[in-house]
């Protein structure tokens, strides 16, 4: 009889043990949050940029796969009202790396905090070209190169919806990058844009392309 008692009493523990492990599993939230619902996804922005000679408003276009790496493109304009910009127009285009996404979601390495995951798997490498418009010169006169680290926060805890996008970093003029010596604020300038964001997971179908079968 207490052999058997033993006995019982470790089966309803190991049952217990199961059942809370069960549960446990089925309470946990889907970890990429809905970044794989698609391949692709598409980043509209607007706000502002805080730079060394004045400030300009911005509009972004992000287009991303698999959250992971990316093109980018921004418009800035200025002046603002009631302030003075140089170079009062400058618009960047390049490329995006986010690696800790996939790399974290693979290895089963999410908090279960959708906020803060999401916000930790945005951070990213932009490496870029800008062109800038000097006062008194025709637009895009002024080539250099950028290289900046962005994130982001999201306001809802989902991949798609909105977000918060501070992206910053430092600008080099074609002149600088040449000579190696930096002259003046116009030869490096350091850029701080704070945007308001809307994200959009699609299905595009980019990895199965080309396996489509012809109708």
């Amino acid at each position: 009889m207490r052999w058997g008692s033993k006995c019982f009493v470790s089966l309803v523990v190991a049952a217990g043990l199961v059942h809370g492990r069960d549960a446990k599993c089925a309470d946990r939230v889907e970890p990429s949050y809905g970044r794989i619902d698609g391949d692709v996804t598409l980043v509209f922005a607007a706000g502002g940029v805080i730079a060394d000679r004045g400030p300009r408003a911005e509009a972004e276009l992000r287009l991303r796969y698999l959250e992971s790496a990316g093109l980018f493109a921004s418009y800035e304009d200025g002046p603002l009202v009631g302030a003075s910009s140089k170079p009062p127009r400058v618009l960047a285009v390049g490329l995006e790396l986010r690696p800790m996404f996939l790399f974290r979601w693979l290895e089963g390495l999410e908090t279960d905090r959708a906020r803060v995951d999401l916000a930790l798997d945005s951070i990213g490498l932009e490496l870029g070209v800008v062109f800038s418009q000097p006062s008194g010169a025709a637009f895009a006169s002024r080539p250099g190169a950028q290289v900046g680290l962005g994130v982001e926060l999201p306001i809802a805890a989902n991949a798609s919806g909105p977000w918060i996008g501070v992206h910053g970093g430092l600008r080099w003029s074609d002149t600088a990058l040449a000579s190696g010596v930096v002259q003046s604020v116009d030869d490096r300038e350091a850029y701080l844009a704070i945007t308001l964001a809307w994200h959009q997971v699609i299905s595009a179908h980019v990895v199965d392309v080309g396996d489509r079968a012809p109708r």
